[in-house]
């Protein structure tokens, strides 16, 4: 049954260059669907992982506010667990290393898994992190188990979504996982997607949108418990789950049933919950359009801010393009000089918008909005005024 109907995009992150502008651009279906049975809701697979995270554009240390994120989730694992120098953690998914650096600071042993031979280079060479160049599932975690690496901690921030076979992904970390480890998964939540009308993070890399009670379901079936769960702000709202081997004696905590049964109340049981979101996307797509008219109308000049994901999502499935908006500003210099895909703006560095003083600056990424709203809290002085559009246009 369909999810969410989003017309077709491409992938998110295949920023442009100014040579291949003129050359065919692929666009995919941008379709969720919903199981009928198991309630998960998923994309198809039009690339293979191979082709989006072989060379990937999103860099983890470029937001401040995820750095702290980060350095607050090592020391609470840290105290809460009792990790120290004899300890061993993997992250699947390490990035360039944001993380795994606050560990290695206090003489734990890390290891990186990450996909992108570009991302993992700036692991080793700029923080010191030893990085697997792989995409993890059992046959990744076989090879390590050979060589008789296994952790105390593995983890894993926003990799969950990522994988076409979740079912490969999860089993790889039943293997990998130390008798007595610990498991810490992070992912957007499906309840905040479906009530704050979060429709653009679904995008090509994101195979699967996740509700606590699938996931649950999902490990035990693996012989994987998770016995905690919290929420957590990031990306407009994620669940981090804690998990063991079933085996590992563990007390299963009260914030447990509480999650399980918040989601029962938001109806993420009923079919009817997930059958009525297409709707609500199309009210905010014709909202946006309407704003973005009657601005320009007025004569007003827009400007964005974040080269992300979401945005491209946002930006294509509204059909929104230079008529609307000059360029876009991002503080990655891995983006700057490229384009958005489908859309085709140019990316420029922050400080094209002191340059230019657009009317309005449109923060793509939301979940960063008091962040990027402190950036570049300059654009007042001009008069300047920022807009988001998720979940309801808005003018700040």
């Amino acid at each position: 049954m369909t999810f969410a109907d989003l017309g077709m995009s491409p992938p998110s992150n295949s920023y442009l260059t100014a040579d291949q502008l003129h050359a065919m651009e692929p666009f995919y279906p941008l379709h969720a669907w919903v199981c009928e049975k198991c309630l998960l809701v998923q994309l198809e697979e039009f690339e293979t992982p191979q082709q989006i995270f072989g060379d990937y554009a999103y860099f983890s240390s470029y937001s401040e506010s995820w750095l702290r994120h980060a350095e607050v989730y090592v020391e609470m694992t840290c105290r809460r667990f009792g990790f120290g120098a004899q300890s061993r953690v993997i992250e699947i998914a390490s990035n360039d290393g944001y993380l795994l650096q606050y560990f290695k600071r206090r003489g734990i042993g890390v290891l990186g898994v990450e996909p992108a031979a570009n991302v993992a280079r700036i692991a080793v060479e700029e923080h010191g992190i030893p990085t697997r160049v792989e995409f993890f599932g059992k046959s990744c975690a076989a090879k390590l188990v050979k060589e008789k690496i296994r952790p105390d901690l593995l983890l894993g921030n926003n990799v969950l979504a990522h994988v076409p076979d979740i079912n490969d992904f999860v089993a790889g970390m039943k293997i990998l996982l130390s008798p007595g480890g610990i498991i810490t998964m992070e992912f957007p939540h499906l309840l905040r997607l479906i009530g704050l009308n979060q429709f653009d993070t679904i995008y090509h890399e994101h195979f699967s949108y996740l509700s606590f009670d699938f996931v649950r379901r999902l490990f035990a079936a693996h012989g994987l418990k998770i016995f905690d769960v919290e929420e957590l702000p990031t990306h407009g709202g994620s669940i981090r789950i804690f998990a063991s081997h079933v085996e590992f004696s563990v007390e299963i905590e009260s914030r447990v049933e509480t999650m399980l049964d918040a989601e029962r109340k938001a109806g993420l049981a009923d079919l009817a919950t997930y059958r009525h979101f297409d709707e609500r996307i199309k009210k905010t797509k014709r909202a946006f359009l309407r704003f973005l008219v009657e601005a320009k109308s007025a004569g007003k000049t827009i400007a964005a801010y974040g080269a992300a994901a979401k945005g491209n999502t946002l930006l294509n499935y509204c059909g929104v393009r230079a008529d609307f908006i000059d360029y876009v500003v991002d503080r990655s210099p891995h983006k700057q000089g490229r384009f958005l895909p489908g859309t085709h703006l140019p990316i420029h560095p922050p400080e094209k918008v002191a340059q230019t003083k657009p009317d309005y600056l449109l923060i793509l990424p939301w979940n960063l909005k008091e962040e990027i709203m402190e950036q570049m809290r300059h654009i007042r002085q001009w008069g300047g005024k920022f807009v988001v559009a998720i979940p309801a246009t808005e003018v700040i």
